[in-house]
């Protein structure tokens, strides 16, 4: 989950790299540093964010055309300056930084230490290192192939980065179920872990494949798998601009996402839905129609807040298309041994398209004979790769390590599936299909209304940003709705909140309630609302302090509640997308209130590419 970047070329590469790891600050803030080569090869690294690394290097002569950079989100060995990356080798003639987990690092470091070496930090990351320079010392070898070797025996994942003073024009890299992104310039290439440090310098972009080493010089880009075969590189145009990265006038990655969403959402329905028309143009669905619309079994895997959108697509699918439908946690799924029928269907869900545990997960499916479609944002990522079809969010670069507009554009990309495949397979009449397409058309205005919201939102998070605990409920589509705001709560301001369906609070966690405990309701009218005022009503009856968000107008909601958020009518099954915005603000304005770094969480990282 580490962020990396380097570069080689004509430009500084100090500036480069830092600019680089600030973009990449989502992936991990716990340590940064940089390696230099000019005039031998120089290592500075220090615990904490990238700009305590930058103030520790003022009036540090940076110069050089070639280094390396890292960001971390520890795993191996504490947050520390000497368990910072880069690492670098007994002999000192290498450097190399690292994103993933070598499994079998401590088989490998007890063969190294009967050999006699020694170790400065807690990292796999030297072992690793320290066995490629030991292979390279015994078998008299070049640098990438002794990378090659040293792969064959790595159980994990991994990409690495390596930078040799005896070699000053060359970078080595290699990928396997971490992302690498290589930027391809005039004379010069850009390393990165995704493509936001790039975009500034080039559009044109090679995604590394797995089990491939890169060979990377100033003017030449060199592809091989680990049996020394040559690949060839496939170039991809960007489809993103510097301003996506960028806050724009807002104080934070988060909040600018939040307000992002009638655009993001607009952008996920165009030129897809024509409501008028009566259309839905999906190709990649299209293509497997037939065998989605005659599959006994769906299903979605996803791991958080994309879970929660599978949560919700789980009613939506079984509504209209009457297809069963399983949800489950993918760091779960992969370690089970499910049962998976050829002809099965598996929803990946992820915003990334790098989950590890997703990843793993429709691997084995695939090699089962089940079809799997991606649901996933981030264009040209491993999981879209794999998928057999699926469909893009487009919800563009997400910085912010709370996931918010990636949310509501996989409920809309997974309502549109929903909405193709149960009117072409007859589930779902025309009428009521021609009225979806309606409601699903009006969500981006209906978005925009509730956000017009945020000052009241803003007071009803100064009135219970002390709170130790805060208790979701909703039920039906709104169920995950309240999964979703408990998480979003925990995740930036560490209030410790549970999401639960209303009807389940008698079961248990009505014994918490008391006059200190925030019960948040998404108690909008649909056909449970009737259900949610009762339980409404029995958590006033033990004085908890409620804050509804319900539909304008309400007002046996409204009797009930101390604090409400109002958010526009609109049908049960779209519904979620204009809930799930004020969970959002709340807990962002909470974060606020508390004097958190609500775009960088503490122990948080935005792409969890480990397991």
């Amino acid at each position: 989950m580490c962020g990396i970047v380097a570069y080689i070329g004509p430009r500084e590469a100090y500036p480069i790299i830092l600019k680089g790891l600030k973009r990449l600050e989502y992936r991990g803030y716990d340590s940064a540093g940089v390696a230099l080569l000019n005039s031998g090869l120089k290592v500075y690294k220090k615990k904490g964010r990238v700009s305590e690394l930058e103030e520790s290097l003022q009036g540090v002569d940076l110069h050089a055309h070639i280094g390396i950079g890292h960001t971390r989100w520890a795993t191996h060995g504490e947050p520390n300056d000497r368990n910072a990356h880069p690492h670098t080798s007994a002999s000192g003639n290498l450097a190399m930084i690292h994103n993933g987990i070598i499994e079998n690092y401590a088989q490998l470091k007890k063969e190294l230490t009967k050999k006699g070496y020694t170790f400065k930090s807690d990292t796999d990351t030297e072992v690793l290192l320290n066995f490629i320079e030991d292979i390279q010392t015994n078998n008299n070898c070049s640098l990438e192939e002794a990378v090659r070797i040293a792969l064959k025996r790595v159980v994990g994942a991994y990409v690495i980065v390596l930078i040799n003073k005896n070699d000053p024009d060359t970078l080595i890299a290699a990928r396997k179920g971490s992302p690498l992104v290589i930027g391809i310039g005039k004379n010069e290439h850009f390393l990165a872990s995704d493509a936001s440090p790039i975009i500034e310098y080039t559009k044109e972009v090679v995604y590394v494949n797995d089990y491939e080493i890169a060979i990377i010089k100033q003017d030449e880009l060199i592809l091989k798998n680990l049996g020394n075969e040559r690949q060839t590189p496939f170039i991809t145009k960007l489809d993103m601009e510097l301003a996506a990265i960028e806050k724009g006038g807002y104080d934070h990655f988060m909040l600018k996402e939040i307000f992002e969403q009638p655009q993001t959402i607009y952008d996920c329905l165009r030129g897809r839905l024509d409501a008028q028309a009566g259309t839905i143009t999906m190709s990649g669905i299209q293509k497997y129609a037939e065998q989605i619309s005659n599959a006994n079994r769906i299903i979605i895997v996803a791991c958080g807040t994309s879970w929660h959108a599978g949560l919700v697509a789980e009613y939506i699918f079984e509504e209209l298309c009457r297809i069963n439908v399983e949800v489950e946690y993918a760091s779960e799924f992969r370690y089970r041994n499910p049962v998976i029928n050829k002809g099965d269907v598996i929803i990946a869900i992820s915003q990334s398209g790098e989950t590890a545990d997703t990843l793993v997960a429709i691997e084995n499916a695939k090699a089962k004979g089940a079809l799997i479609l991606g649901v996933v944002n981030v264009v040209g990522s491993s999981i879209a790769r794999i998928s057999d079809a699926g469909a893009y969010t487009h919800a563009g670069p997400e910085i912010g390590v709370a996931s918010t507009k990636a949310f509501t554009a996989q409920l809309a990309v997974l309502t549109m599936i929903a909405l193709k495949i149960g009117y072409e397979k007859g589930t779902l009449d025309h009428d009521r299909y021609m009225q979806l397409l309606q409601e699903l058309d009006a969500i981006p205005d209906k978005v925009t209304e509730v956000l017009r919201s945020k000052d009241n939102i803003q007071a009803i998070a100064e009135k219970y940003k002390d709170a130790k605990d805060a208790l979701y409920l909703g039920r039906g589509y709104n169920f995950p709705v309240a999964l979703e705001g408990a998480l979003k709560l925990k995740e930036i301001s560490y209030i410790h909140a549970e999401g639960y369906p209303a009807a389940e609070m008698k079961h248990g966690p009505i014994a918490l309630v008391d006059e200190d405990l925030p019960v948040v309701f998404v108690a909008t009218k649909d056909s449970y609302h009737e259900k949610v005022v009762s339980n409404m009503q029995e958590i006033k009856a033990r004085k908890g302090k409620i804050i509804a968000v319900i539909n304008e107008g309400d007002e046996q909601s409204s009797a009930l509640a101390q604090d409400i958020i109002t958010i526009p009518q609109a049908d049960e099954i779209v519904a979620p997308m204009l809930s799930a915005i004020p969970m959002q603000l709340l807990a962002y304005y909470i974060g606020i209130a508390k004097g958190y770094d609500v775009d960088k969480p503490r122990n948080l990282a935005k792409s969890v590419t480990v397991e």
